[in-house]
């Protein structure tokens, strides 16, 4: 049974273009599958989320960070009695506007297109992906989304003006995205603040001591886990807390968004779309230990000497392409050559180095500038 202020399938704003009904599929499952089968969902898989694979082929790419935070966006859109269709969805969906090699990839890239007074929004760039560049279909362009899922790609993280993207009016951009758009950012706060230390972890980045030190929920967690398992290895020990961590994070993000639909009298979806804030929400004290771990994260991981040297070769990689390109817009793609009679050509080099790979980049940058 779905809340009152869920969102109901049966009363999606529908298509762009219409369809018929799936015989044993809703329209959200159906929108699941259609992002699992995009090309830009498959690259994600060789796109660096914060270490490359020089360090291990375990660590999380954009692909299984992705996947992550659908587990966790399931979980918690169940456990408010929300639409986990449409949480799977606006999940699995939710990155596949990044461009290769991480934040420092999106970095260059906006730093580019702003030299010629444009910029780059990974938000932005996932609508016109689905939109627009994935081509499967005979009968329209891009995969053809619901309104609520496409309203969500843009709206989970960010509240846009209306006066500053008028081409977004259409997202009701006066109003609040529902709650399974909500819980998107915060499930990836909750993903990417326990899977970096994790991974900083095992790169030997960080140390054991240091995280204890640094972050005071996971020193909490460490010394219950040492009293039930005094015998266990450092490693396990480590598991068992940051899985305590992750447990604290979505345990208080479920408690406290429920409290405050409460206290709020919310009953309907329109009244979540008509309330004055997002509802989804830690609570304060959950939220400063968030911020703890995600500071810590910052200084000790994201910040690292031993990352600055990829960071300063992703960002050096990004920027020479694109000017190349800007300079030899021949050198590109026939497609993206026609692209350009249309578009501006920074945009169109943007779309370009935007979809690839960290590998396939490198290629470019080796085949072009040496």
């Amino acid at each position: 049974m779905l809340a009152g202020y869920a969102v109901h399938v049966e009363h999606s704003r529908g298509r762009r273009f219409p369809e018929p009904q799936h015989p044993y599929r809703n329209d959200f499952q159906r929108d699941r599958d259609r992002v699992i089968h995009a090309r830009a969902f498959r690259r994600l898989e060789a796109k660096t989320q914060v270490f490359t694979r020089r360090y291990s082929d375990h660590f999380r790419n954009r692909l299984t960070h992705s996947l992550e935070v659908t587990q966790i966006a399931r979980t918690i859109a169940g456990a408010l009695n929300l639409n986990a269709d449409l949480a799977e969805v606006l999940a699995l969906v939710h990155d596949i506007g990044h461009p290769p090699f991480g934040h420092a990839g999106e970095k260059a890239l906006d730093a580019a297109m702003r030299e010629h007074g444009l910029f780059f929004d990974h938000n932005l760039h996932a609508l016109r992906i689905v939109e627009d560049f994935e081509q499967r279909y005979a009968a329209f362009r891009g995969l053809n989304l619901t309104f609520e899922v496409r309203e969500g790609i843009i709206k989970h993280s960010h509240d846009y003006s209306a006066k500053e993207h008028p081409e977004l009016a259409e997202y009701l951009l006066d109003q609040r995205p529902p709650l399974e758009a909500q819980l998107i950012d915060l499930a990836d706060e909750i993903a990417y603040n326990t899977a970096d230390l994790d991974d900083g972890y095992e790169a030997r980045l960080v140390s054991l001591e240091e995280i204890r030190e640094g972050v005071p929920i996971f020193e909490r967690f460490y010394q219950d886990v040492e009293k039930n398992y005094p015998d266990a290895s450092h490693k396990l020990k480590f598991n068992e807390a940051l899985k305590r961590v992750l447990n604290r994070f979505a345990d208080d993000l479920i408690m406290n968004t429920q409290a405050r639909l409460s206290q709020a009298g919310i009953r309907t979806l329109d009244e979540i779309r008509a309330h004055a804030s997002r509802l989804a929400a830690f609570s304060p004290v959950v939220d400063a230990e968030r911020q703890q771990t995600k500071d810590f994260l910052h200084q000790n991981i994201y910040f690292s000497p031993t990352l600055a040297g990829e960071k300063d070769d992703a960002e050096r990689v990004v920027a020479e392409l694109f000017a190349f390109w800007m300079e030899n817009p021949a050198t590109l793609p026939q497609s993206y050559q026609e692209k350009a009679k249309a578009e501006s050509l920074p945009r169109v080099i943007c779309d370009y180095i935007a979809g690839m790979t960290d590998h396939f980049i490198l290629e470019q940058y080796e085949k072009h500038c040496g």
